[in-house]
């Protein structure tokens, strides 16, 4: 067998450092045409390296949701108004509200400029949620999960399991919905969604009750033998450590506040949050039953989503025009902002092709 790629699941870290470089490149825009790109190139990349597990299709609800944003925000801005003149579409009345709701408008003229606006915003949140969910298909929460340091395993399961809600209740459709195809009950639109909340609902609360019954009998979250001393020492670490972070980040961005409290207090906050952080992993021991490899792929697919989020942020500093056009102009895309997009669909072809993707094709060819 000659230049056949070996089948592989990547490191589940890889596939979230490009989605988060998308999601930055996302939220750095309100230009649809980038917004549109941004998410085309996360379905295809998605389309080519998704697997055949459950979570994997869970990728066409991230779509749906992000269809209903858009469309939501678009109907709010129509019904709230937010903009004054412009091309008048349709001429409704406007409901009269009380004076403590001054300020609200409720219906009223219905011009282009309302619906632009609410058209680009929905598509700025449409495409970091489906930068996300794109993430989700592609790496194993599992695997993610056991890939998280020991000092983050409480963050770390909470962002786990707040991330993977809807693969989850994907995968409970799917079961549900195989369970009364069987026995045959009618594929109803409205009356059969009512009778499948509740098993779902049902069979989602068995499985985070399997789970937490097996991450107990593992001893996931045991505490190592600190003594009350070093964990209020670990407490104020972190705390500490947050607030410097907090206080930093807000005189980053508040450029009347001293520069003593900027880029020195970020530091010395990251500082006492990791030394924070080293120090509650100390007292978590964690063994790791084969460990994912990080190699050349995971770096590449990791500098890929970096790479996007890079260009869009210089972009966006240098042409802000160009990255949040007018309402009453043409959206335009530059040579350089289309190469970033290109370079987040390298992983299309420089990841490899998911282990449970190959393996059922050979068994068919045997």
């Amino acid at each position: 067998m000659t230049g056949a790629r070996v089948a592989r699941d990547l490191h589940p870290l890889a596939w979230w450092v490009w989605a988060i470089g998308l999601g930055t490149a996302a939220s750095m825009t309100t230009n649809p045409l980038l917004l549109v790109l941004v998410m085309a190139t996360a379905a295809f990349v998605v389309a080519l390296r998704h697997g055949d597990h459950p979570w994997a299709r869970s990728f066409r609800l991230y779509l749906w949701l992000g269809l209903g944003i858009v469309v939501i925000r678009v109907v709010f801005r129509v019904l709230l108004g937010g903009s004054e003149g412009g091309t008048v579409l349709v001429a409704l009345p406007e409901i009269p509200l009380p004076d403590w709701a001054a300020g609200i408008r409720l219906l009223g003229p219905i011009t282009t400029e309302d619906i632009l606006a609410g058209l680009y915003d929905g598509l700025r949140l449409a495409g970091i949620v489906i930068a996300v969910g794109a993430a989700n298909a592609l790496a194993n929460p599992k695997r993610l999960l056991k890939s998280m340091p020991a000092a983050l395993y409480e963050i770390g399961s909470a962002l786990v399991v707040a991330v993977t809600v809807l693969p989850q209740l994907a995968d409970s459709v799917q079961r549900v919905r195989a369970a009364r195809a069987l026995r045959g009950e009618p594929a109803s639109r409205w009356g059969g969604l009512r009778r499948l909340v509740v098993p779902v609902l049902e069979d989602a609360l068995e499985r985070s009750m399997r789970l937490a019954a097996g991450m107990d009998a593992r001893g996931y979250g045991r505490s190592g033998s600190a003594t009350a001393g070093q964990r209020r020492t670990t407490g104020t670490l972190m705390v500490v450590g947050l607030l410097g972070i907090c206080v930093g980040i807000y005189a980053v961005l508040d450029l009347t506040a001293p520069r003593l409290l900027a880029a020195p207090m970020l530091v010395a906050g990251c500082l006492l949050a990791l030394a924070g952080f080293v120090s509650a992993g100390r007292r978590v021991e964690r063994s790791r039953y084969r460990p994912d490899p990080w190699r050349v792929a995971e770096t590449a697919v990791a500098v890929c989503g970096l790479v996007t989020a890079t260009v869009f942020v210089w972009v966006g500093r240098s042409h802000p025009l160009l990255m949040h056009p007018g309402l009453d102009e043409a959206p335009a895309v530059t040579v350089t902002l289309l190469a970033g997009i290109l370079v987040a669909g390298i992983p299309a072809f420089a990841s490899p092709p998911p282990q449970d993707a190959v393996l059922p094709r050979e068994g068919a060819r045997r």
